[in-house]
Parts: structure tokens; sequence; C-alpha cells
């Protein structure tokens, strides 16, 4: 086989690993963040065929302890599948400036082991796509901070809780054994 050959075969190949990704990676997911303090990136493709729990969060509201109880949500259901996915932002005015204080309150404080993404905009027009398309399948933006999205494993949203819905609440708990794989 030839050089050009080579190339060539190379290059239908990765055609058809971006074409086959593209096909099973939902639209809603098809986002990549960076991680928090981090130098690497999450691309939320990888989470596709998993539902998920999509969390606008900040490092100095009233609120900010649900990350203990989304920490126990997630040691609870990720072995069944379930991923959270917590985005900060300072859309609220209570996000701090600095991503590595961010750091600190999520990780050190909270013990925080499910994805966390750098800070981003999350409602109103600078909102990241994500947002948008969850606000839109939903039918609300967030109205706060910790605001949670839930997907099914397609990628769609299923259910929404207001920031006043705790982690571990009867409701938000019952939606996630929905969806989880049998």
């Amino acid at each position: 086989m030839t050089v050009w050959h080579k190339s060539f075969a190379a290059l239908m190949l990765f055609t058809l690993a971006v074409t086959a990704q593209a096909a099973t990676c939902p639209e809603t997911l098809d986002h990549t963040f960076k991680r928090l303090h981090a130098d690497d990136e999450v691309n939320l493709c990888s989470l596709a065929g998993k539902p998920v729990l999509v969390v606008n969060t900040a490092s100095f509201c009233g609120y900010t302890g649900q990350f203990a109880g989304l920490e126990s949500l997630y040691q609870r259901y990720r072995e069944a599948g379930l991923e959270i996915v917590g985005v900060p932002s300072g859309d609220f005015n209570q996000e701090a400036r600095d991503e590595a204080e961010t750091a600190e309150v999520c990780f050190a404080n909270y013990g925080v082991t499910f994805t966390m993404t750098a800070p981003q905009s999350v409602r109103g027009r600078n909102a990241h796509p994500l947002f948008r398309q969850l606000a839109q399948q939903g039918g609300t933006p967030p109205r706060w901070n910790f605001h949670k999205y839930l997907l099914d494993a397609e990628g769609k949203v299923v259910a929404q809780f207001p920031s006043q819905v705790a982690p571990l609440d009867e409701r938000l708990v019952s939606a996630v054994e929905a969806v989880l794989p049998r």
C-alpha cells in the first residue's frame, strides 16, 4: 500500500469515526467544556447513553451546601450510570471571580468528584448553547443557582428542578431512578 493509500485510508477511518460519534451524540450533549481549574476539556458526548443531571452552581449562594447532596447522589447512582455535570456561573453574582477559588469550594470544601466545568453564562443572550437548549426543552432557564435539569440516556430533558429542590429530595431521586438503565 502506498503512502497516499495509507493516508486516504486513515482519513476515511477518521471520517467514519466522526460520523459515528455525531450519529450517537445527542445535540444536547454535543458540547465541549474546559474542566474547572484544569487544562483539559470534557466533551459531553462522552456521556451519551447515560442519564445526566446538569446543574448550574455557585460558590457563595445559600444553596452552595447542595454540593454535598449532589456528591451523595452521584456516589449512590454513578455505578448505575448517572452522570452529574456542574456548571459554575456568575450570572446571579454569587460565583468567585477566580477559578481557583471556585475549585477550592467544590473539590476541597465539598469533595466533589463529579464533572465540574469552567464557569459559563447560563441565562440570557450570553447563555452557553447547552443552557439555551436545556431551557428550550425544559421550558425555562435557570431562575437561580442550583437549578437542575435531568436528561435521559437519549439526551432529552425529562425533568427539571428549581433551586429549592435538594439533590436528595424524594422527587429528584425518583426521577433519577426512573431514567437509570434497568
